[in-house]
This record gives C-alpha cells, sequence and structure tokens, in this order.
C-alpha cells in the first residue's frame, strides 16, 4: 500500500470491544435439539455463542465497546466529532441508538450523530465513511468514533439457531492512527437480494442459508473485481501472497474458510494471466494441487482470526473488527508493517473489499483490546438459562457487578428505554 505523500494517512486509531458475560456451549444446545455435535463444531466451524441477558441490548453492547476505546486509548470524548453506529438490531425504528449512546459516553453536542443499516455490512459503511470525512478535512483535528453492535437472533429450534451471538466493536478513526491505515482505494458490489432480511413485525431474523452462502460468494468476487481495477495497473497482483493476512466477514468460521477458497482460485487464476507472479505461481503449483495450496493459504492467512468467532458466534455488523480484533491482539508484533485484506459483506446486499497497513507501533494499541480478558470472565449456561432469556428479550433488570459493562437496560417505561451507568467500567 502507497500514500501519496500529500494525502493525509487515515485509519483505526484505537479499537474497543465489548461481549456479554453470559455463554453457551453449543454442543449442550446440539444435544438439547437432538442434532450431532459434530454438524456444528465442523460444519459451522463454531463451538460456542454469546448470550446477551435482559438488560442488555444493542445500546449498552455499544457503549460498552465504546467506552473501552476511549478509555485504553486515551481518547477524550471532546475529541470526538462524529458518532456513527451500525446496527440490524436496533431498538427503535425512528430514535437511533446513537444518541443514547451520545448521552452516555458523555460526548459534546457538536458531534454529528446518525445510526446505519444495511445488514452486516453498515459496520464497514461507517468505517468509510468516517476516514473520508477525516480526509475532507471536515473533522478539523478531531476523530469519528464507529459502533458495531448487534444480537443475532434467530427462531428457537430453527437451523439458523446456532449461529447467533451478540457483541459490539468501536473504532475510533483519525489522522495518523496508532493501530491500522486504512488504504483510501476500496472495491464495492451490491445487489437487490433477499437472502437474510427481518420484517418490521419480528424480532427474530429470516435467512435463505443456500442462497445466502451464493450471494456472499457473488458479492466477494464482484468486490475483489472493482478492487483490482481502483490499483492502477496492478490489478494482476496476487492478494493472496500481498497480504499477510486475510479477515472476512463471518457469520461462522465455515464461511470465512469458503470464502478464502473462492478468492484462492479466482486469485491464481487472476494473478497468473500478466506474468506478474505466474512463476511463483507455478512453482507452488508444483508442491502440489491447487486444492492443497489453498488449504495451507488459509490455515496461513485465515484461521488465525477466527477465535472470536469461534467462541462469540455471529455478532453481524461487528463480525469482520472482531477477527480484526482477535489479530491485533494475539500477532501485532509479528504483523507490524504489515497489509491486511478485509472483506465485509451485508446481506440484502452490498459487500466491500479493501485493505490496510499495521502501523509500526501497533502493538501498543492492541495490548489494549482485552479480548482474551473478556472471554475468560464469562460465565457458561445451560440451555434452560439461554432459552429464558432469549424468551424475556431485552426487557430490563438490575444486574450484578460481574454482569454488565458500562450501561444496562434498568427497564422501559411508557414505550421509553431507561438506560443507567454502572458504577463500575472498563
Amino acid at each position: 500500500m502507497k500514500h501519496d505523500d500529500s494525502q493525509t494517512v487515515v485509519g483505526i486509531d484505537q479499537l474497543g470491544l465489548y461481549l456479554p458475560h453470559y455463554v453457551l456451549s453449543l454442543d449442550k444446545l446440539a444435544e438439547a435439539r437432538g442434532v450431532p455435535p459434530e454438524k456444528i463444531s465442523i460444519g459451522l466451524g463454531a463451538q460456542k455463542m454469546a448470550v446477551a441477558p435482559p438488560w442488555e441490548d444493542t445500546v449498552t453492547l455499544g457503549a460498552s465497546a465504546a467506552e473501552r476505546a476511549l478509555a485504553r486509548g486515551s481518547v477524550a470524548p471532546d475529541e470526538i466529532g462524529l458518532l456513527l453506529v451500525a446496527t440490524e438490531t436496533a431498538v427503535d425504528h425512528a430514535k437511533p441508538v446513537s444518541i443514547f449512546l451520545h448521552e452516555l459516553l458523555g460526548l459534546p453536542s457538536n458531534c454529528r450523530t446518525f445510526e446505519l443499516k444495511h445488514a452486516c455490512y453498515s459496520g464497514t459503511a461507517g468505517v468509510m465513511i468516517a476516514a473520508d470525512w477525516v480526509r475532507s478535512g471536515a473533522a478539523r483535528g478531531r476523530k469519528a468514533l464507529i459502533v458495531a453492535t448487534d444480537i443475532a437472533r434467530y427462531d428457537l429450534h430453527s437451523s439458523a439457531e446456532f449461529t447467533q451471538g451478540a457483541g459490539a466493536v468501536a473504532l475510533v478513526v483519525s489522522e495518523q492512527p496508532r493501530l491500522l491505515e486504512l488504504d483510501p482505494v476500496s472495491g464495492v458490489f451490491a445487489s437487490n437480494v433477499y437472502d437474510f432480511w427481518r420484517p418490521l413485525d419480528r424480532r427474530e431474523a429470516l435467512v435463505d442459508g443456500k442462497f445466502s452462502l451464493d450471494c456472499y460468494l457473488a458479492a466477494l468476487d464482484g468486490a475483489v473485481a472493482d478492487y483490482r481495477a481502483g490499483l492502477n495497473g496492478s490489478g494482476g497482483t496476487s492478494l493472496t501472497e500481498r497480504y499477510a493476512a486475510m479477515l472476512y466477514h463471518t457469520p461462522f468460521p465455515k464461511m470465512a474458510y469458503k470464502a478464502h477458497l473462492r478468492l484462492f482460485e479466482r486469485d491464481r487464476a487472476v494473478a497468473g494471466t500478466d506474468g506478474t507472479n505466474g512463476a511463483h505461481r507455478s512453482a507452488a503449483d508444483g508442491n502440489g494441487d491447487l486444492a492443497a495450496a489453498a488449504e495451507r493459504s488459509y490455515a496461513e492467512l485465515v484461521e488465525p482470526s477466527l477465535t472470536l468467532a469461534r467462541l462469540v458466534g455471529n455478532t453481524y455488523t461487528a463480525s469482520l473488527y472482531l477477527c480484526l480484533a482477535w489479530i491485533a491482539e494475539q500477532r501485532a508484533r509479528e504483523l507490524a508493517g504489515r497489509e491486511v485484506g478485509l472483506f465485509s459483506y451485508g446481506s440484502g446486499c452490498c459487500a466491500e473489499f479493501f485493505a490496510g497497513r499495521f502501523t509500526g507501533s501497533c502493538a501498543t494499541a492492541a495490548r489494549s483490546i482485552g479480548a482474551a480478558e473478556l472471554l475468560a470472565s464469562r460465565r457458561e449456561i445451560d440451555v434452560e438459562q439461554y432459552e429464558a432469556f432469549t424468551c424475556e428479550g431485552s426487557a430490563g433488570g438490575t444486574p450484578g457487578r460481574e454482569e454488565a459493562g458500562a450501561a444496562y437496560l434498568a427497564g422501559i417505561r411508557d414505550h421509553k428505554r431507561l438506560y443507567e451507568r454502572t458504577s463500575w467500567s472498563s
């Protein structure tokens, strides 16, 4: 990735993560549903899913992630001039999640704020809007805060039930970022499809699983093709050789596996056409067939980023950024100064392929993410407790000290949601 000297370097300055304190083993759920456990652990690549209790919703998850990002990144509230919240599980059809967060975080009144929606893609939409806002000069030296927060819900006893989850990621976007510099070149693909949707009168989403997989892969092809078109004559470069890691939107880990094998196959076909990487490709293929090379590429570039996806489940808008959070925390020293490719997909659909470079000092910012710490602090629940939480939904309550983050939903009165800050924080 090359930056024009006249162009402002913009990227992710700090990343904050928050997970609910409750988690359910998918082996237990499979047993309760009469499903072979290997169908989930191998077929989906998933092991556990985060479960939100009645006092947590997209507002509280997002507020907790955002507070961690600001506090651990030493970013003062008055440095934020733009707050964007991406979610597909909003709490009101008119009032945005962002304005609740604006109050809970104590952000200044001259902070533009709104909510974004395009299924799982809207977190990336927020990052791109924020990056352009900073590059344009409209930020006037301020930073943007993007929060991706969701609770993935499907009908009990449905096949999609095993791909639920909950969590939030908050990203501070600024000039001279400490964690990841964003390349201004990206590739986009959009098409009107009904692969996944949630009608206004439903809390649980609907999905056409096989069709959604096909849509995801078609969007990957389209976004990558558009990305290559913007590479100024280097469109034949092998992406899987260029990047030190590949991060994908991951509703379940096996999806990232399928996506990378698709990209690897198409990548080899394109990269071998201009002679740029033809010699390397021939040598690699001489060591084994294309399938074996693709498996090795997946193990090296993708698998290391999937731990949170396996242990948390689907987080919709936050999904791609959970992968970024984990790989940054675990491998920042190794990846310092190196590029990563990122693919974001949202059903309906819109997708974007883009790239970033970890800064030379990214390890300092990465140490404060605390992903492993959050995993270790969770409490395992049984299927009965999970079903009770699910049936009750986000109705409010009073959590104990170990049961909530920066804020909680105290209740709903006269159709108004009442939030309280906790006495403990990040």
